[in-house]
Protein backbone atom coordinates (compact mmCIF):
# COMPACT_ATOMS: atom_id res chain seq x y z
CA UNK A 1 0.00 0.00 0.00
CA UNK A 2 3.27 2.39 0.95
CA UNK A 3 4.26 1.87 -2.93
CA UNK A 4 0.92 2.22 -4.53
CA UNK A 5 0.09 5.75 -2.19
CA UNK A 6 4.42 6.67 -3.45
CA UNK A 7 2.98 6.04 -7.43
CA UNK A 8 0.19 8.23 -6.52
CA UNK A 9 1.70 10.96 -5.27
CA UNK A 10 4.50 10.93 -7.74
CA UNK A 11 2.16 10.70 -10.61
CA UNK A 12 0.36 13.88 -9.28
CA UNK A 13 3.54 15.31 -8.86
CA UNK A 14 4.34 15.19 -12.96
CA UNK A 15 1.10 15.72 -13.99
CA UNK A 16 1.21 18.99 -12.05
CA UNK A 17 4.72 19.95 -13.37
CA UNK A 18 2.91 19.14 -16.95
CA UNK A 19 0.11 21.43 -16.57
CA UNK A 20 2.62 23.86 -15.21
CA UNK A 21 4.45 24.04 -18.58
CA UNK A 22 1.43 23.90 -21.22
CA UNK A 23 0.35 27.01 -18.78
CA UNK A 24 3.54 28.83 -20.22
CA UNK A 25 3.59 27.16 -23.93
CA UNK A 26 -0.33 29.41 -23.63
CA UNK A 27 1.62 32.37 -22.91
CA UNK A 28 4.58 32.01 -25.24
CA UNK A 29 4.01 34.93 -28.33
CA UNK A 30 3.84 33.16 -31.84
CA UNK A 31 7.46 32.50 -33.35
CA UNK A 32 8.25 34.33 -36.73
CA UNK A 33 8.28 32.41 -39.98
CA UNK A 34 11.18 30.98 -41.32
CA UNK A 35 12.04 31.12 -45.03
CA UNK A 36 13.69 28.03 -45.60
CA UNK A 37 10.69 26.21 -44.33
CA UNK A 38 8.13 25.06 -46.52
CA UNK A 39 5.27 26.23 -43.98
CA UNK A 40 4.92 28.54 -41.43
CA UNK A 41 2.13 29.24 -39.09
CA UNK A 42 1.58 32.53 -37.53
CA UNK A 43 0.27 32.06 -34.32
CA UNK A 44 0.89 29.13 -31.51
CA UNK A 45 -2.22 27.17 -31.15
CA UNK A 46 -1.92 25.94 -27.62
CA UNK A 47 -4.14 29.14 -26.02
CA UNK A 48 -6.57 27.98 -28.07
CA UNK A 49 -6.06 24.12 -27.55
CA UNK A 50 -6.11 24.86 -23.94
CA UNK A 51 -9.30 26.99 -23.78
CA UNK A 52 -10.90 25.03 -26.53
CA UNK A 53 -11.49 28.65 -28.10
CA UNK A 54 -12.13 28.20 -31.95
CA UNK A 55 -9.16 30.25 -34.48
CA UNK A 56 -9.58 30.97 -37.80
CA UNK A 57 -7.28 29.01 -39.96
CA UNK A 58 -6.00 30.64 -43.56
CA UNK A 59 -3.69 28.54 -45.58
CA UNK A 60 -1.15 30.45 -48.62
CA UNK A 61 0.23 29.03 -50.96
CA UNK A 62 3.45 29.94 -53.16
CA UNK A 63 7.01 29.49 -53.88
CA UNK A 64 9.32 30.02 -51.54
CA UNK A 65 12.07 28.29 -53.04
CA UNK A 66 13.24 28.08 -56.28
CA UNK A 67 13.47 30.97 -58.88
CA UNK A 68 10.60 32.78 -58.12
CA UNK A 69 10.99 32.44 -54.51
CA UNK A 70 11.25 36.30 -54.23
CA UNK A 71 7.42 36.16 -54.92
CA UNK A 72 6.29 33.80 -52.46
CA UNK A 73 8.59 34.60 -49.52
CA UNK A 74 7.14 38.09 -50.01
CA UNK A 75 3.84 37.45 -49.75
CA UNK A 76 4.61 34.91 -47.03
CA UNK A 77 6.29 36.89 -44.98
CA UNK A 78 3.71 40.19 -45.41
CA UNK A 79 0.56 38.13 -44.71
CA UNK A 80 2.64 37.29 -41.44
CA UNK A 81 2.83 40.93 -40.46
CA UNK A 82 -0.68 41.43 -41.07
CA UNK A 83 -1.67 38.58 -39.27
CA UNK A 84 0.58 38.84 -35.92
CA UNK A 85 -1.00 42.51 -35.94
CA UNK A 86 -4.27 41.35 -35.87
CA UNK A 87 -4.05 38.62 -33.21
CA UNK A 88 -2.10 41.26 -31.50
CA UNK A 89 -5.74 43.31 -31.76
CA UNK A 90 -7.58 40.70 -30.20
CA UNK A 91 -8.59 39.10 -33.70
CA UNK A 92 -10.90 38.64 -35.93
CA UNK A 93 -14.64 39.18 -34.60
CA UNK A 94 -12.83 38.08 -31.05
CA UNK A 95 -11.06 35.26 -32.86
CA UNK A 96 -7.24 34.49 -33.12
CA UNK A 97 -5.60 33.57 -36.72
CA UNK A 98 -3.69 30.53 -37.27
CA UNK A 99 -1.79 30.87 -40.99
CA UNK A 100 0.20 27.97 -42.46
CA UNK A 101 1.79 28.83 -45.70
CA UNK A 102 3.15 26.02 -48.10
CA UNK A 103 5.47 26.05 -50.78
CA UNK A 104 4.59 24.79 -53.88
CA UNK A 105 7.96 25.54 -55.73
CA UNK A 106 6.19 27.29 -59.10
CA UNK A 107 4.56 23.78 -59.68
CA UNK A 108 0.94 23.17 -60.55
CA UNK A 109 1.14 19.64 -59.25
CA UNK A 110 3.18 20.49 -56.42
CA UNK A 111 0.33 23.59 -55.36
CA UNK A 112 -2.64 21.13 -55.95
CA UNK A 113 -0.70 19.20 -53.22
CA UNK A 114 -0.33 21.90 -51.18
CA UNK A 115 -3.56 22.93 -50.91
CA UNK A 116 -4.51 19.32 -49.73
CA UNK A 117 -2.16 19.61 -47.14
CA UNK A 118 -3.45 22.85 -45.82
CA UNK A 119 -7.41 21.54 -45.75
CA UNK A 120 -5.78 18.57 -43.97
CA UNK A 121 -5.04 20.68 -41.45
CA UNK A 122 -7.61 21.96 -40.99
CA UNK A 123 -8.14 25.62 -43.90
CA UNK A 124 -11.21 27.72 -44.05
CA UNK A 125 -10.17 30.17 -46.22
CA UNK A 126 -7.05 30.45 -49.12
CA UNK A 127 -4.89 33.37 -49.70
CA UNK A 128 -2.92 32.63 -52.31
CA UNK A 129 -1.68 31.58 -54.68
CA UNK A 130 1.04 33.49 -55.65
CA UNK A 131 1.69 32.86 -59.34
CA UNK A 132 -1.33 32.81 -61.94
CA UNK A 133 -0.51 29.22 -63.54
CA UNK A 134 -0.65 27.89 -59.78
CA UNK A 135 -3.62 29.87 -58.99
CA UNK A 136 -5.54 28.31 -61.80
CA UNK A 137 -5.00 24.91 -60.98
CA UNK A 138 -5.95 25.07 -57.26
CA UNK A 139 -9.17 27.53 -57.79
CA UNK A 140 -10.88 23.98 -59.92
CA UNK A 141 -9.65 22.64 -56.31
CA UNK A 142 -11.76 25.46 -54.18
CA UNK A 143 -14.37 25.72 -56.60
CA UNK A 144 -15.31 22.16 -55.80
CA UNK A 145 -15.00 22.42 -52.06
CA UNK A 146 -16.65 26.14 -52.24
CA UNK A 147 -13.67 27.60 -50.24
CA UNK A 148 -13.03 31.31 -50.10
CA UNK A 149 -10.28 32.17 -51.74
CA UNK A 150 -8.12 35.90 -52.98
CA UNK A 151 -5.14 35.63 -54.58
CA UNK A 152 -2.74 38.61 -53.93
CA UNK A 153 -0.64 38.06 -57.34
CA UNK A 154 -2.57 35.61 -59.79
CA UNK A 155 -3.11 38.42 -62.00
CA UNK A 156 -4.81 36.16 -64.96
CA UNK A 157 -8.44 36.32 -65.47
CA UNK A 158 -8.31 32.43 -65.74
CA UNK A 159 -7.73 33.30 -61.79
CA UNK A 160 -11.13 34.54 -61.09
CA UNK A 161 -13.29 32.43 -63.44
CA UNK A 162 -15.11 30.76 -60.34
CA UNK A 163 -17.10 32.65 -58.43
CA UNK A 164 -15.33 31.86 -55.36
CA UNK A 165 -11.97 33.53 -56.01
CA UNK A 166 -11.00 37.50 -56.06
CA UNK A 167 -7.56 39.08 -56.75
CA UNK A 168 -5.83 42.14 -55.32
CA UNK A 169 -3.70 42.46 -58.02
CA UNK A 170 -4.84 43.77 -61.13
CA UNK A 171 -5.57 41.47 -63.47
CA UNK A 172 -3.58 40.83 -66.53
CA UNK A 173 -5.77 42.66 -69.34
CA UNK A 174 -5.75 45.97 -67.09
CA UNK A 175 -1.71 46.13 -66.82
CA UNK A 176 -1.67 46.00 -70.40
CA UNK A 177 -4.16 48.67 -70.65
CA UNK A 178 -2.94 50.85 -68.33
CA UNK A 179 0.63 50.11 -69.36
CA UNK A 180 -0.50 50.87 -73.16
CA UNK A 181 -2.08 54.01 -71.70
CA UNK A 182 0.78 54.89 -69.52
CA UNK A 183 3.28 55.08 -72.75
CA UNK A 184 1.02 56.88 -74.89
CA UNK A 185 -0.19 59.78 -72.55
CA UNK A 186 3.14 60.53 -70.98
CA UNK A 187 5.03 60.49 -74.32
CA UNK A 188 7.58 57.78 -73.25
CA UNK A 189 8.01 56.58 -77.47
CA UNK A 190 6.01 56.25 -80.19
CA UNK A 191 7.71 53.14 -81.90
CA UNK A 192 7.90 49.91 -79.34
CA UNK A 193 8.59 46.34 -79.58
CA UNK A 194 7.33 43.86 -77.39
CA UNK A 195 9.07 40.64 -76.16
CA UNK A 196 6.52 38.59 -74.46
CA UNK A 197 6.00 34.34 -73.16
CA UNK A 198 3.81 32.76 -75.46
CA UNK A 199 3.61 29.32 -73.16
CA UNK A 200 2.47 31.82 -70.19
CA UNK A 201 -0.92 32.68 -68.98
CA UNK A 202 0.20 36.50 -67.57
CA UNK A 203 2.48 37.08 -70.21
CA UNK A 204 0.69 36.52 -73.13
CA UNK A 205 -1.88 37.80 -71.21
CA UNK A 206 -0.91 41.43 -71.36
CA UNK A 207 0.21 41.65 -74.56
CA UNK A 208 -3.22 40.95 -76.20
CA UNK A 209 -4.48 43.85 -74.45
CA UNK A 210 -1.23 46.16 -74.64
CA UNK A 211 -1.48 45.19 -78.42
CA UNK A 212 -5.28 46.81 -78.91
CA UNK A 213 -4.84 49.40 -76.63
CA UNK A 214 -1.23 50.53 -78.19
CA UNK A 215 -2.79 50.73 -81.73
CA UNK A 216 -6.06 52.58 -80.30
CA UNK A 217 -3.12 55.06 -79.01
CA UNK A 218 -1.60 55.31 -81.90
CA UNK A 219 1.35 53.53 -80.54
CA UNK A 220 3.22 52.05 -83.57
CA UNK A 221 4.43 48.34 -82.56
CA UNK A 222 7.59 47.77 -84.89
CA UNK A 223 7.93 44.35 -83.83
CA UNK A 224 6.05 41.27 -80.99
CA UNK A 225 8.54 38.64 -80.28
CA UNK A 226 7.56 35.48 -78.08
CA UNK A 227 9.86 32.77 -76.60
CA UNK A 228 8.35 30.14 -74.30
CA UNK A 229 9.35 28.07 -71.24
CA UNK A 230 11.32 25.60 -73.39
CA UNK A 231 13.49 28.31 -74.87
CA UNK A 232 14.16 31.62 -72.46
CA UNK A 233 17.96 31.94 -72.14
CA UNK A 234 18.65 33.32 -75.68
CA UNK A 235 16.89 36.29 -76.85
CA UNK A 236 19.26 37.61 -79.17
CA UNK A 237 16.83 37.28 -82.26
CA UNK A 238 14.18 38.84 -80.33
CA UNK A 239 16.14 42.09 -79.85
CA UNK A 240 17.80 42.10 -82.89
CA UNK A 241 15.06 42.47 -84.55
CA UNK A 242 13.34 45.24 -82.06
CA UNK A 243 16.74 47.40 -82.91
CA UNK A 244 16.14 46.56 -86.56
CA UNK A 245 13.00 48.50 -86.29
CA UNK A 246 13.75 51.27 -84.67
CA UNK A 247 12.06 50.23 -81.12
CA UNK A 248 12.21 53.38 -79.08
CA UNK A 249 11.07 51.33 -76.19
CA UNK A 250 10.83 47.87 -75.36
CA UNK A 251 7.65 46.22 -73.79
CA UNK A 252 8.47 43.36 -71.36
CA UNK A 253 5.15 42.06 -70.19
CA UNK A 254 7.12 38.85 -68.32
CA UNK A 255 8.58 37.68 -65.12
CA UNK A 256 12.65 39.62 -63.76
CA UNK A 257 14.22 36.20 -64.54
CA UNK A 258 13.86 36.20 -67.85
CA UNK A 259 13.93 40.11 -68.04
CA UNK A 260 17.28 40.43 -66.61
CA UNK A 261 18.38 38.10 -69.00
CA UNK A 262 17.11 40.52 -71.90
CA UNK A 263 18.93 43.47 -70.05
CA UNK A 264 22.34 41.25 -70.25
CA UNK A 265 22.07 40.51 -73.85
CA UNK A 266 20.84 43.84 -74.48
CA UNK A 267 24.20 45.63 -73.00
CA UNK A 268 26.08 42.78 -74.71
CA UNK A 269 25.04 43.83 -78.19
CA UNK A 270 24.99 47.65 -77.73
CA UNK A 271 21.61 48.10 -77.98
CA UNK A 272 20.18 50.91 -75.40
CA UNK A 273 16.85 51.57 -75.32
CA UNK A 274 14.19 52.16 -72.69
CA UNK A 275 12.63 49.20 -71.20
CA UNK A 276 9.11 49.17 -69.76
CA UNK A 277 7.37 46.56 -67.82
CA UNK A 278 4.54 45.57 -65.82
CA UNK A 279 4.17 43.58 -61.81
CA UNK A 280 6.38 41.13 -62.84
CA UNK A 281 9.59 42.85 -63.20
CA UNK A 282 9.50 43.96 -59.16
CA UNK A 283 12.36 41.75 -58.17
CA UNK A 284 14.86 42.35 -60.39
CA UNK A 285 17.34 43.94 -58.81
CA UNK A 286 17.29 40.92 -56.74
CA UNK A 287 18.40 38.60 -59.19
CA UNK A 288 21.20 36.42 -58.73
CA UNK A 289 24.58 37.61 -60.78
CA UNK A 290 22.77 40.30 -62.38
CA UNK A 291 24.72 43.60 -62.71
CA UNK A 292 21.74 45.84 -61.21
CA UNK A 293 22.78 48.67 -62.97
CA UNK A 294 21.49 47.58 -66.29
CA UNK A 295 18.08 47.90 -64.80
CA UNK A 296 19.00 51.81 -64.43
CA UNK A 297 15.42 53.70 -65.89
CA UNK A 298 13.72 50.59 -66.43
CA UNK A 299 10.01 51.77 -65.60
CA UNK A 300 7.06 49.07 -64.63
CA UNK A 301 3.79 49.71 -63.68
CA UNK A 302 3.25 48.75 -60.23
CA UNK A 303 0.48 49.31 -57.47
CA UNK A 304 2.71 49.76 -54.64
CA UNK A 305 5.58 51.79 -54.22
CA UNK A 306 7.91 51.17 -51.05
CA UNK A 307 9.15 54.88 -51.02
CA UNK A 308 5.61 56.37 -50.49
CA UNK A 309 5.56 59.27 -48.19
CA UNK A 310 2.08 58.20 -46.34
CA UNK A 311 1.95 56.87 -42.78
CA UNK A 312 0.72 53.43 -43.93
CA UNK A 313 3.14 52.62 -46.26
CA UNK A 314 6.00 54.03 -44.07
CA UNK A 315 5.39 51.70 -41.26
CA UNK A 316 5.05 48.25 -43.31
CA UNK A 317 8.08 49.08 -44.45
CA UNK A 318 9.79 49.72 -41.01
CA UNK A 319 8.20 46.84 -39.90
CA UNK A 320 9.25 44.79 -42.65
CA UNK A 321 12.85 46.21 -42.62
CA UNK A 322 12.78 45.49 -38.68
CA UNK A 323 11.91 41.75 -39.48
CA UNK A 324 13.39 40.63 -43.05
CA UNK A 325 16.21 43.19 -43.71
CA UNK A 326 14.66 44.46 -46.95
CA UNK A 327 12.25 46.64 -48.80
CA UNK A 328 8.98 45.08 -49.23
CA UNK A 329 7.76 44.52 -53.02
CA UNK A 330 4.66 44.78 -54.79
CA UNK A 331 3.88 40.99 -53.92
CA UNK A 332 4.34 41.94 -50.38
CA UNK A 333 2.05 45.10 -50.48
CA UNK A 334 -0.93 42.62 -52.13
CA UNK A 335 -0.41 40.10 -49.69
CA UNK A 336 -0.56 42.30 -46.52
CA UNK A 337 -3.96 44.44 -48.13
CA UNK A 338 -5.04 40.68 -49.00
CA UNK A 339 -5.18 39.95 -45.11
CA UNK A 340 -7.12 43.08 -44.08
CA UNK A 341 -9.59 42.27 -46.51
CA UNK A 342 -10.14 38.91 -45.20
CA UNK A 343 -10.73 40.42 -41.94
CA UNK A 344 -13.25 42.85 -43.42
CA UNK A 345 -15.17 40.98 -44.99
CA UNK A 346 -15.43 38.15 -41.76
CA UNK A 347 -15.83 41.14 -40.00
CA UNK A 348 -18.76 42.78 -41.90
CA UNK A 349 -20.70 38.85 -42.38
CA UNK A 350 -20.01 38.97 -38.68
CA UNK A 351 -18.64 35.35 -39.31
CA UNK A 352 -17.11 32.61 -36.65
CA UNK A 353 -14.99 29.43 -36.92
CA UNK A 354 -17.47 27.39 -36.12
CA UNK A 355 -19.13 27.89 -39.38
CA UNK A 356 -18.53 25.45 -42.60
CA UNK A 357 -15.86 26.18 -45.17
CA UNK A 358 -18.77 26.70 -47.67
CA UNK A 359 -20.83 28.84 -45.22
CA UNK A 360 -17.70 31.19 -44.93
CA UNK A 361 -17.38 31.06 -48.30
CA UNK A 362 -20.81 32.51 -49.62
CA UNK A 363 -20.22 35.09 -46.21
CA UNK A 364 -17.26 36.30 -48.15
CA UNK A 365 -18.51 36.54 -51.22
CA UNK A 366 -21.42 38.79 -50.64
CA UNK A 367 -18.61 40.97 -48.80
CA UNK A 368 -16.12 41.48 -51.02
CA UNK A 369 -19.05 43.65 -53.13
CA UNK A 370 -19.62 45.51 -50.50
CA UNK A 371 -16.63 46.47 -48.76
CA UNK A 372 -14.07 49.09 -49.56
CA UNK A 373 -10.27 49.09 -48.69
CA UNK A 374 -8.08 51.61 -47.89
CA UNK A 375 -4.89 49.28 -48.53
CA UNK A 376 -1.18 49.74 -49.30
CA UNK A 377 -1.66 49.45 -52.91
CA UNK A 378 -4.75 51.36 -53.38
CA UNK A 379 -7.57 53.74 -51.69
CA UNK A 380 -11.09 52.71 -51.71
CA UNK A 381 -10.51 49.71 -53.15
CA UNK A 382 -13.63 47.69 -54.19
CA UNK A 383 -14.13 44.33 -55.68
CA UNK A 384 -17.03 43.49 -58.61
CA UNK A 385 -18.83 40.03 -58.54
CA UNK A 386 -16.15 39.07 -61.44
CA UNK A 387 -13.29 38.57 -58.59
CA UNK A 388 -11.69 42.18 -60.02
CA UNK A 389 -10.40 44.71 -57.99
CA UNK A 390 -10.70 48.23 -59.19
CA UNK A 391 -7.80 50.55 -58.03
CA UNK A 392 -5.14 53.14 -59.95
CA UNK A 393 -1.63 51.75 -60.59
CA UNK A 394 1.55 53.92 -60.02
CA UNK A 395 4.63 54.13 -62.41
CA UNK A 396 7.99 53.31 -61.17
CA UNK A 397 11.63 54.17 -62.38
CA UNK A 398 14.68 52.16 -61.26
CA UNK A 399 17.09 55.11 -60.17
CA UNK A 400 20.36 54.67 -58.14
CA UNK A 401 19.73 50.48 -57.80
CA UNK A 402 15.90 51.76 -56.02
CA UNK A 403 12.83 51.78 -57.13
CA UNK A 404 11.06 55.02 -56.98
CA UNK A 405 7.78 56.52 -57.84
CA UNK A 406 7.35 58.65 -61.01
CA UNK A 407 5.97 61.85 -59.37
Amino acid sequence: MKKLLSAVLATALIVSMLSGCAGASADTAATQSNASDTSAVSSDSSDQASTGAATFKIGGIGPITGGAAVYGLAVMNAAQIAIDEINAAGGINGYQVEYNFQDDELDNEKSVNAYNTLKDWGMQILMGTVTSGCCVAVASETAKDNMFQITPSGSAVDCIANPNVFQVCFTDPNQGIAAADYIADNGVASKVAVIYDSSDVYSSGIYAKFAEEATAKGLEIVSAEAFTADNKTDFSVQLQKAQENGAELVFLPIYYTEASLILSQADKMGYATKFFGCDGLDGILGVENFDASLAEGVMLLTPFAADATDDATKAFVAEYNKRFGENPNQFAADAYDAVYTIKAILEAGNVDPSMSVSDICEKCKSGMTSVSIDGLTGLGMTWSADGAVNKAPKAMEIKGGEYKLIQ
